[in-house]
């Protein structure tokens, strides 16, 4: 790959560099970018989700803090433990407007982390401009870089990347999933809930133990108990992300 180039720090400009890391392919290479660049800089990682990962998450973190050469600051929400317990105190599962437990274990720890000046920098690739402008015009108020899109780097290069540098590539992303989300993410759709149903039957078995306790339900037209065990198809669904932005794709 030839010489990755990240814009220089404005001068006006005081504040931090903070890298968002979330445990995928792309905010690792994000993150080497940065550090490479902005030695002084902070890689964060929200934190309070790693109970409800793959458990293989805290290697692959640790291999890209090496790889990096720098220690990933974890931050905890100070209000909720983990998901189940965001979905105890709100009685929220998910929405239109989204996830509560993004909302609250993500979104909201960072909002309360950063600082007027910082500049801020994630690992949206050159696949996803659309998402990029979105994210813009949600966050006007934020400084922003994007060294994957300014590099022209896809996600497929990402995962190159990590390759090559020896890290192998997290749990999830093994068992064919598309990101390295929760286990059980309730932004996913049915094809992606019939294949948790297979790879992790206790976690199914657990949401629908929480859906009738809640009387809430993650699709609209069928509880998961009743979902039809052919119902999706995970490969032709949307890609779902768990970070600073929160959409729901149920299909």
């Amino acid at each position: 790959m030839s010489k990755v180039r990240i814009p220089k720090q404005p001068s006006f400009l005081k504040g931090r560099v903070l890298g968002w890391y979330s445990h995928g392919a792309t905010s690792a290479v994000m993150a080497k970018l940065l550090v490479a660049q902005y030695p002084d800089c902070e890689i964060v990682n929200c934190s309070s989700t790693m109970a409800n990962e793959h458990p293989d998450n805290a290697r692959f973190m640790g291999n890209v803090s090496r790889w990096i050469g720098k220690e990933i600051k974890q931050l905890y929400s100070e209000k909720y433990k983990d998901i189940y317990d965001v979905f105890d105190k709100t009685g929220w599962l998910v929405g239109v407007g989204g996830a509560r437990c993004t909302q609250e274990l993500k979104r909201n720890v960072r909002e309360q982390y950063q600082q007027v000046g910082d500049i801020h920098c994630f690992g949206f690739t050159a696949d996803e401009p659309e998402r990029v402008e979105r994210f813009k015009q949600d966050n006007p108020e934020l400084y922003l870089l994007f060294p994957l899109l300014d590099n022209n780097l896809s996600k497929q290069d990402c995962l190159n990347m990590l390759m090559q540098a020896g890290i192998k590539l997290p749990a999830m992303y093994e068992l064919g999933y598309k990101n390295n989300n929760c286990i059980g993410c309730v932004k996913g759709g049915k094809g992606y809930w019939n294949k948790i149903r297979v790879d992790f039957p206790e976690v199914f078995s657990a949401m629908v133990q929480r859906e009738k306790k809640m009387g809430a339900q993650i699709f609209k037209d069928v509880s998961l108990e009743n979902l039809d065990p052919s119902a999706g198809n995970y490969r032709s669904e949307f890609e779902v992300e768990c970070g600073v932005t929160c959409a729901t794709q149920n299909a």
